[in-house]
């Protein structure tokens, strides 16, 4: 994640080590310009350091789903049996220069694959017509939003923003105290040791109702109707039939097992806390 100095999280990115001293950053879209101001910023006057947004030149497409290492070796990319979580590899796919990532937002095994925007519509098409008989089919953004919801994946604008820390959005994993200094270092450690008023919370429905950004998260008490969070992220489970969600709550009611509701439309729904990821089938991820 990119901090601010007050720990705020400013994007949350992917960071592939090309060559030894090259590396491919992968942001948000929506950040990309506040992201590049921020490094050109904190490079400036860096011997040695060269940064270039090469956003216009590379096109990402993600391939997700239990056949999505097969239909790339049919395209003879080789080496993705040994490929681990979030490793990279530079390949030739189909004549053309291309980074495969083990990564996704999808909670499956899948990749993504940053190829030269001129030749990505061929690729696209090549990838439907060798991934056919595997079932492979284009998905848009509300399918894609699901599965990282099932999954608890965080979403930028959401669930995380710049007046969100990793330690109030229950992502305390991703800061290591141990590797020196980092922009936003004081602030985090001062919450890890003093803590936060506020955490996010995985939440699943106990009746039937669908959760959605914004909806106000009440204690399960009804004499005590003050609002003590909001919906960040909702919707439906197809998969386990329940309406689930993510959330900050005051501190107090964070803990897994905590009874809460959420007013859908004025009324109070019954809802508890729950560990993540909601989607909990065995599979291999990305």
């Amino acid at each position: 994640m990119v901090c601010n100095q007050r720990g705020g999280i400013k994007d949350d990115i992917f960071i592939y080590r090309v060559k030894p001293q090259e590396f491919l950053l992968c942001v948000n879209a929506s950040n990309r310009e506040t992201i590049v101001a921020w490094l050109q910023e904190q490079g400036s006057g860096a011997a040695g350091v060269e940064i270039q947004d090469r956003s216009a030149e590379i096109a990402q497409l993600a391939l997700q789903g239990p056949a999505s290492r097969s239909i790339l070796v049919t395209l003879g990319v080789p080496g993705l049996a040994a490929l681990k979580p979030r490793q990279c590899l530079e390949v030739k796919l189909l004549g053309a220069q291309a980074l495969v990532t083990r990564t996704g937002y999808t909670g499956e095994l899948g990749y993504e694959l940053y190829v030269p925007a001129t030749g990505a519509l061929r690729i696209w098409n090549e990838l439907l017509t060798n991934g056919k008989a595997a079932g492979l089919k284009p998905v848009g953004l509300g399918a894609r939003d699901l599965l990282r919801l099932e999954m608890a994946y965080l979403l930028y604008g959401n669930d995380i923003r710049e007046d969100t820390t990793p330690m109030e959005a229950s992502a305390e994993w991703v800061v290591d105290f141990q590797k020196g200094e980092f922009i936003g270092r004081d602030a985090l450690q001062q919450q890890t040791v003093g803590g936060v008023a506020r955490r996010l919370a995985a939440f699943e429905l106990l009746e039937k109702a669908v959760p959605r950004h914004g909806f106000h998260i009440l204690p399960n008490d009804p004499s005590c109707g003050k609002p003590i969070g909001e919906v960040t992220s909702g919707n439906l489970s197809p998969i386990l039939q329940k309406g689930i969600g993510l959330g900050y709550v005051t501190n107090a009611y964070s803990q897994i097992g905590t009874p809460l509701a959420i007013d859908i439309r004025g009324r109070a729904v019954p809802a508890i806390v729950v560990k993540p990821p909601f989607y909990k089938r065995p599979s291999v991820i990305a």
